[in-house]
């Protein structure tokens, strides 16, 4: 049975850390792209950062120096490093996995996690 499951959301004050695990079973992690993606009520899912099967990454335009997603194939878990936190920042982040791709593209995502709520806030 195919899983992503996140962990690692929670409440945190503006200017704070947080670090996101996706840990992933059922498939074959390291044939798999992973991404990270946030989603507040009422909007559009948005991709905030990618890793490659090959390991390249890519972050979003406003989440760039802030942010930094990383793998382990051993553990078959992916992470996502949040510093300088703003409450622009708040909503729920899943992530997603898509076989083999050089991009993270929302559409062909072939798995999904249920998310985890990160809230940044004073």
């Amino acid at each position: 049975q195919v899983q992503l499951v996140e962990s690692g959301g929670g409440l945190v004050q503006p200017g704070g850390s947080l670090t996101l695990s996706c840990a992933a079973s059922g498939f074959t992690f390291e044939e798999y792209s992973i991404g990270w993606f946030r989603q507040v009520p009422g909007t559009r899912r948005e991709e905030v950062a990618c890793i490659t099967y090959e390991g390249s990454t890519y972050n979003a335009a406003n989440v760039k120096g802030r942010y930094t997603i990383s793998r382990d194939n051993a553990k078959n878990t992916a992470y996502l490093q949040m510093n300088s936190l703003k409450p622009e920042d708040t909503g729920v982040y899943y992530c997603g996995a898509i076989i083999k791709a050089r991009a993270c593209v929302i559409t062909s995502i072939d798995y999904w996690g249920k998310g985890t709520l990160v809230n940044v806030s004073s």
